[in-house]
């Protein structure tokens, strides 16, 4: 196999796509050695993968089990949901990850061992849906067998274990796969134009393509986008009336798309495939309704969090229903938001490829609030239990639970969730993460996200970049990076200056770096370096008062706390006793001061201010305004991520603010 990439081992192997301006460095390029990150890498490393593999291969997961039963090595039922296999594709894909780094090989035996069950798993024409082959209940049937979303994480994993080890066991399978997918789906049947749903099979084929340079990968890839929208989803065989109408966006053309609608997942998944053709492409449509689509989803249907998904059923667009997805512009229910994980990883993944199309600071500003709330809440301080739906506030006895017996919301985390396409989906992405920290520019390195790593690659023009970043982000804003080795002609590093980074200031060796330093900017840094030179970057990390856009009803006169990238809750556990989440009120007025606990959920900085509790004394639904009776209480506010880690309590967000106390 080979390649023109020069760094071909990327996540996203696009230092080669003609309509980038920011491209990936290597797996592995980037190892995080300190502070948070370096924290959560080792979690995953020790725990979370780990633990998942043995859920995952014995018989609570079934996942390796469906495996093996299709592959004719043991008998049993299908189990799990029918997109199963790509949640054992995506643990699998973080094992990777972790191997990239620690070079275990034990990890690399055992999925030599999974790749040969599931090449006999896989038929001889390439097609592999282990839920169809058990049941013999037909191929390419309905559009919700999810069998398009199995296909994307089967060849994504191949394309990242090819790139980390170098070996084709798992290439070969699903080359075999998308090679069968196009006999399938070139000639563009009209019955097939509807198939797609959760469509991760279109940014896997670009990364085929990317890879062995066939172009008919890219020209498959192009298809699924441009089917969009082609055929009525009105009462179809292949669809079930609920997925008929926005839900699936198919009722508009991508091309023509002017706003984020659907199910939150499947739309992001979509359009992150269509950025990635766009990248080989340069299609003018296509970037164009990205552009909408993503100003829709981001400023105005996208939480403080960063979470996407602002209900769970009951919406409906023109005449059909809605269903884990989008709603209303500036509708966004706070106690019911859905807010899936995968949604919100999603949306990382939607800005990453954004951020490389583009090289604008605002893209990463999005992946590092979703990293730190919204993603990184789906899973619990030991690494071992897992939240599907992440609302914004969460109240006892408001919902009943009893009856999602998937477990896709819950008071509590759960240990296993039989939907479970969040956690493996989370895992995957802490596991990976590093990858995401730096980006190459023409002729420099840029830098993403902030964390104690060394980084060790090439500039596009193929000359050594050695990195040290010293920092306790985002518990801090102090950052140092050191430049260990470069050439020594002038080179550029750009600096992300965060959205909410007021008044932060670059130096270069201890002096001003005398350029013009703008929140929500890459600041460009332009000059000959040397071995030894050293960019500090000093954020300022005061506490703010969120509030939310006047025509979020559901917020109005409440406010969030925000300390750099964190967003903040308050949690019952840190009330007085019987003190319900409702009855909070933050003393606007009265000094917020933060203070690091080492030994405190994993590690975490708090916030600690003055709130005043009104106590509920009627259970009327409406009653009549007399002065409240306030108690002054001292109150801790702990990262909207680590909340429900001390049993089940409640929590909130948005909390109504006082001015005067």
């Amino acid at each position: 196999m080979t390649s023109t990439h020069k760094h071909p081992k990327a996540i996203n192997a696009n230092s080669a796509s003609p309509f980038v301006k920011l491209r990936s460095i290597n797996i592995g390029d980037c190892r995080w050695t300190e502070g948070f990150w370096a924290e959560k890498f080792k979690l995953a490393e020790e725990v979370m993968v780990p633990h998942m593999g043995s859920l995952l291969k014995g018989d609570i997961g079934h996942a390796y089990n469906n495996f093996k039963i299709a592959a004719g090595l043991m008998d049993g039922e299908a189990k799990g949901m029918l997109w199963h296999d790509g949640d054992f594709y995506k643990w699998m894909e973080a094992c990777l990850y972790i191997y990239a780094i620690n070079k275990d090989e034990k990890i690399l035996a055992e999925l030599d061992e999974i790749i040969d069950v599931i090449g006999k798993a896989q038929e001889d024409d390439g097609y592999l849906h282990t839920h169809v082959q058990i049941n013999k209940s037909g191929r390419w049937r309905v559009i919700t067998d999810h069998e398009l979303y199995n296909s994307g994480h089967l060849i994504q994993g191949a394309l990242i274990h090819y790139r980390v080890t170098g070996k084709t066991n798992w290439l070969d399978l699903a080359i075999k796969h998308a090679d069968y997918l196009y006999t399938v789906f070139e000639p563009r049947e009209e019955r097939l134009c509807r198939f797609g749903f959760n469509p991760s099979q279109i940014m896997a084929l670009v990364e085929l393509y990317r890879t062995t340079e066939n172009k008919k990968y890219l020209q498959l890839a192009d298809i699924f986008v441009s089917m969009r929208g082609t055929a009525s989803m009105d009462l179809h065989e292949t669809v079930p009336y609920w997925f008929t109408g926005d839900q699936i966006q198919n009722k508009t053309p991508l091309r023509e798309e002017v706003q984020a609608v659907g199910h939150a997942v499947t739309g992001m998944y979509l359009w992150s495939g269509a950025a990635d053709v766009y990248a080989e492409t340069g299609d003018k449509e296509i970037i164009e309704a990205l552009d909408r689509i993503w100003d829709s989803a981001t400023n105005r249907k996208m939480y403080v969090t960063g979470a996407l998904g602002q209900c769970h059923h009951g919406a409906y667009d023109d005449k059909n229903m809605i269903h884990e997805g989008f709603i209303d512009d500036y509708l966004m229910p706070n106690s019911t938001a859905y807010n899936e994980t995968c949604a919100n990883i999603s949306n990382a993944m939607f800005n990453w490829r954004l951020l490389g199309i583009k090289g604008e600071s605002k893209y990463a500003d999005v992946m590092e609030t979703v990293l730190y709330n919204s993603a990184m809440v789906g899973i619990s301080e030991d690494g071992k239990h897992y939240f599907y739906a992440n609302p914004l506030r969460f109240n006892h006895g408001q919902r009943e639970y009893s009856d999602h017996c998937d477990c896709t919301e819950s008071p509590d985390r759960e240990p296993y969730i039989e939907c479970f396409c969040c956690p493996p989906n989370l895992v995957r992405t802490i596991a990976k993460v590093s990858g995401w920290a730096y980006s190459l520019s023409d002729n420099g390195v840029a830098v993403n996200i902030f964390g104690g790593n060394k980084l060790d690659t090439q500039l596009l023009d193929g000359s050594p970049i050695k990195l040290t970043q010293r920092t306790n982000y985002p518990w801090e804003g102090s950052v140092s990076i050191t430049i260990d080795e470069c050439k020594k002609e002038a080179f550029e590093v750009l600096l992300r200056i965060p959205a909410w980074a007021d008044s932060a200031k670059v130096a270069i060796n201890g002096k001003d770096a005398g350029v013009d330093v703008k929140p929500g900017e890459f600041v460009t840094l332009s000059r000959e370096w040397a071995a030894g030179d050293t960019i500090s970057l000093e954020l300022p990390m005061s506490i703010d008062l969120i509030e939310g856009h006047p025509r979020i009803e559901e917020v109005r006169n409440q406010v969030a706390i925000k300390r750099g990238p964190v967003v903040y809750a308050v949690e019952s556990p840190d009330l007085p006793e019987g003190t319900g989440i409702l009855d909070v009120h933050l003393c606007a007025d009265k000094p917020l001061v933060a203070e690091h606990k080492a030994d405190f959920l994993g590690g975490v900085t708090v916030v600690k201010g003055t709130a005043m509790l009104r106590p509920n004394e009627t259970n009327s639904m409406y009653r009549k305004v007399k002065k409240p009776n306030y108690k002054t209480i001292e109150a801790q506010f702990v990262p909207y991520y680590a909340w429900s880690n001390r049993g089940t309590a409640e929590m909130t967000v948005f909390m109504p603010v006082l001015w005067s106390c």
